[in-house]
C-alpha cells in the first residue's frame, strides 16, 4: 500500500534522502517502460515481412511524438499548481485544477482530431519517406489519433498524481498503460494480422484503459482530502488565466527543445547516412539517461511545489539539495555505466560491424553526458514545482541560440564530435541559466514565509 504523502514530506527535514528517493524511484520505472514500449513495438514490426512495416510505424511515432510533446506543459503545469495547491491544504484548489486540466487536455484533443487531415498531410509531406512506408504511416496515424482525448487526459492525471506525491499510483498507471499497450501489440498483429492498425489501436486502447483507471484512483483518493467541486471555482478566470500562462510558456519551450533535437537530426544527416543511423543509436543513450533523472525531477517538483504553496523556506532549501545530491549521485551511476558497458549496449542495438565501429568512436559524449546534463534535468524540475515557467522559456530561447550558433559552426571543424559537443554545450548552458535565475525562488520563498510570519 502506498504510504501517506504526508507522512512522507513530514519527514522531509529529518530524512531527506529517504523522502526523495520515496518519489523517485516509481517515478523512474514509470519512466524507463516508455523507451521500452518503443523497443517491443520496433520488435513486432520487425518480424513483419516488409521492413516498410518498420518504418512505417517509426514515422507515425516521432509524428506523434512531436505532436503530443508540445501539450507536455499539461502535465508539467499541473504538477507544480497541485503541489502548491496540497501546500496550503486547498482541498477545493486541489479538485479544480485537475478539472481545468482535463478541460484544456480535452478541447486540445478536440481540436487535434478535428485537424487530423490537414496535420496528417502536413507531417508526412515534411518527412518525405518512400511511397509504401508513407502508406503504414498514414494508416498508423489515422487510428492512432482517435486515442488523443485519453493521452492528453493522461497527461493531466499523471501531473495531477505527481504533484499530490502519489507517485506508486502514478506507477501503476503507467505500467498498466505500457503493459497493455505491448500485449496488444502482439495480439493484434501476430494473432490478428492487423499490422501498423493493430500497433496504433493497441496504443489507443491502453490509453483509454489507463485514463479511465487513473480517474478511478484519483476519485479513491479525494475521499480522504476535504474540500469540493466548485464550478466557480473551477472557471475562474484567474486561475485559469495563470494555466494559461504557464501553459503558453512551456509550450514555447517544448517547442524550442524541438527545434533543437531535430536539428541535431538534421545536421546529422548532412553529414551522411552513417552519421544519421550512428546518431540514432547514440541518442537512446540519452533517452535512458533523461527518462532516468527525470524521475528526480519530478519528485523535485513536487516537493517543491508543496514547499513554495506551505511558504516554507526551509522545506524548500533541503529539498533542493537532497535531490540534487541524489540525482548527482545516479548520473555518476550512468556515466560509468556507458564509459564500462557502452560498446556493449550498441551491440544490442545493431549488428552491423561498421556502423557498431562508427558510433563506438563517440561513445566518450555519453559517457561524459550524465555529467553535464544531470544539472539541466534538475533545475527543470525546481522550476517546474515553483511554476516559474516564464524563466524556462527565456532560459531555454537562450540555450537554442548558443547551441544553434555551435552546431552550425563546430561540425565545420570536428565533423560528428562537433554535433556532440554542441549537444553537451547545450545541456550546460540550459542549467547556467537556470542557474542564475534560481535566486529569484529562493526570495520568492523567503517573502512568503515572511508575509506568512507576520500575519500569525
Amino acid at each position: 500500500m502506498e504510504p501517506d504523502s504526508r507522512t512522507i514530506t513530514g519527514h522531509l527535514r529529518r530524512y531527506p534522502h529517504k523522502c526523495i528517493w520515496a518519489l523517485s524511484w516509481p517515478t523512474i520505472l514509470s519512466n524507463l517502460t516508455v523507451p521500452m514500449l518503443g523497443a517491443v513495438d520496433t520488435a513486432v514490426m520487425g518480424h513483419l515481412p516488409d521492413p516498410a512495416y518498420v518504418g512505417g510505424v517509426a514515422i507515425g511515432s516521432i509524428i506523434f511524438s512531436f505532436l503530443y510533446w508540445g501539450f507536455g506543459f499539461l502535465r508539467m503545469g499541473t504538477t507544480g499548481f497541485v503541489a502548491q495547491a496540497r501546500g496550503r491544504e486547498d482541498g477545493d484548489e486541489i479538485r479544480a485544477i485537475l478539472a481545468r486540466a482535463l478541460i484544456v487536455g480535452l478541447t486540445a484533443a478536440i481540436v487535434l482530431m478535428l485537424a487530423q487531415f490537414p496535420l496528417r498531410i502536413g507531417a508526412i509531406g515534411i518527412i518525405e519517406a518512400a511511397p509504401d512506408v508513407e502508406a503504414f504511416a498514414i494508416a498508423y496515424f489515422d487510428t492512432r489519433i482517435w486515442g488523443a482525448p485519453a493521452t492528453l487526459a493522461n497527461y493531466a492525471v499523471l501531473g495531477w498524481l505527481l504533484g499530490m506525491q502519489y507517485a506508486r499510483t502514478a506507477l501503476t498507471i503507467q505500467i498498466t498503460i505500457n503493459g497493455l499497450n505491448a500485449a496488444l501489440d502482439i495480439w493484434f498483429v501476430t494473432e490478428m494480422g492487423r499490422g501498423v492498425e493493430g500497433v496504433a489501436l493497441a496504443t489507443a486502447i491502453a490509453q483509454y484503459t489507463g485514463a479511465f483507471l487513473g480517474l478511478a484512483l484519483i476519485a479513491l483518493r479525494l475521499k480522504s482530502i476535504e474540500g469540493i467541486w466548485s464550478t466557480n471555482r473551477i472557471l475562474n478566470l484567474t486561475e485559469l488565466g495563470a494555466l494559461l500562462s504557464v501553459s503558453r510558456d512551456i509550450f514555447l519551450r517544448t517547442l524550442a527543445m524541438i527545434f533543437a533535437w531535430s536539428l541535431l537530426t538534421w545536421m546529422g544527416a548532412r553529414l551522411g547516412t552513417t552519421v544519421l543511423a550512428a546518431n540514432a543509436l547514440l541518442m537512446n543513450f540519452q533517452s535512458f539517461l533523461a527518462h532516468g533523472l527525470d524521475g528526480f525531477a519530478h519528485a523535485t517538483s513536487a516537493l517543491v511545489g508543496e514547499a513554495v504553496g506551505a511558504r516554507n523556506r526551509r522545506a524548500l532549501r533541503d529539498t533542493v539539495i537532497a535531490s540534487t545530491f541524489m540525482a548527482a549521485c545516479v548520473a555518476i551511476a550512468y556515466a560509468l555505466i556507458y564509459a564500462l558497458f557502452g560498446s556493449h549496449l550498441l551491440a544490442i542495438l545493431t549488428d552491423i560491424p561498421e556502423l557498431r565501429a562508427f558510433a563506438g568512436d563517440y561513445l566518450i559524449w555519453m559517457a561524459i553526458s550524465p555529467i553535464l546534463s544531470v544539472w539541466a534535468y534538475q533545475l527543470d524540475g525546481i522550476f517546474i514545482g515553483a511554476t516559474r515557467a516564464g524563466e524556462m522559456r527565456n532560459a531555454m530561447l537562450i540555450s537554442v541560440a548558443v547551441y544553434t550558433t555551435a552546431i552550425f559552426t563546430l561540425p565545420e571543424f570536428l565533423g560528428n564530435h562537433g554535433l556532440w559537443a554542441s549537444v553537451m554545450l547545450f545541456m550546460v548552458v540550459r542549467a547556467l541559466t537556470l542557474l542564475v535565475l534560481y535566486p529569484r525562488i529562493e526570495r520568492m520563498a523567503l517573502k512568503s514565509q515572511q508575509t506568512a510570519d507576520t500575519a500569525t
